[in-house]
């Protein structure tokens, strides 16, 4: 199958998958992008067998522990806390070959009854994706990545503009070969792009990368186009915060956080 078809192919039921091309990051060719795996472990904490049904994804967290390679993975999940209106779910993700894992994800899912309680929420702030043009990745040294794998449309900024940026995201390709991208896929694949949208040094001077990422969820997400509306704050010591607003077509439907590490580049 071919790079351009999807992040992942489905190795078996057993919760095997293999990255594909399209989950290369910027930086290193043999290391994925946050997104893909992010959305990857979503996946398998709504999907995993024996799920309750009627529950919703509000908040989950990642530790990124090491480089995500594009490699054999298997993803894993376990049930923490399981109560009447609440439950949180663990998800790991671990290479063919590793004894550890090397990304963790902790779920907090909510149990959901349409119509209870009056609706709070307001509608579009920003320009619609059709309203702006397509905008270049940043300069990448290779030719398949998330950076073709994803379209970019900025509202405000850009990857190379210092300072705050919202960017509409689209994935070109699934996560799953041959499985339709549920909402929350296209969400947790966008909102780990925070800390490059949001960029307040020269990327070509500082590093300033995550090992984790916080994404809440107040409405469950429509369509497929996601925006990340970011701004990034660094603290001389070389701590930042990249913190992200997220919409859809209808209106904001949530928040992104990242911790960054941030050095002038070696």
């Amino acid at each position: 199958m071919g790079a351009a078809e999807a992040f992942y192919e489905r190795i078996d039921d057993a919760g095997r998958f293999a990255a594909t091309e399209c989950t290369r990051g910027p930086w290193d060719p043999g290391a994925q992008h946050a997104g893909p795996p992010a959305a990857l472990l979503g996946r398998a904490v709504e999907e995993r067998a024996g799920a309750r049904t009627g529950m919703r994804l509000a908040r989950i967290t990642y530790e990124i522990l090491r480089p995500v390679p594009i490699a054999a993975l298997t993803v894993t999940t376990s049930v923490l806390r399981s109560g009447r209106s609440t439950e949180v779910v663990e998800a790991a993700l671990t290479p063919d070959g590793a004894d550890a894992p090397v990304m963790l994800a902790r779920a907090l899912r909510v149990r959901t009854a349409e119509g209870t309680v009056p609706a709070v929420l307001p509608g579009p702030e920003l320009p619609p994706p059709g309203e702006v043009a397509e905008t270049p990745f940043f300069p990448v040294p290779w030719d398949i990545g998330y950076h073709t794998a994803m379209e970019t449309r900025f509202a405000e900024g850009a990857f190379l503009e210092p300072g705050p940026g919202s960017c509409w995201m689209r994935m070109k390709v699934p996560l799953i070969a041959g499985e339709e991208p549920r909402p929350a896929d296209r969400v947790l694949v966008a909102a780990d792009s925070g800390n490059g949208v949001s960029a307040v040094l020269d990327i070509r001077k500082y590093v300033f990368i995550n090992s984790d990422l916080s994404v809440h969820l107040h409405r469950h997400p429509a369509g497929e186009w996601v925006c990340v509306q970011a701004r990034t704050s660094v603290d001389p010591a070389g701590i930042g915060l990249a913190d992200s607003r997220l919409h859809d077509e209808k209106g904001p439907i949530g928040r992104g956080a990242q911790s960054l590490y941030v050095a002038p580049r070696p």
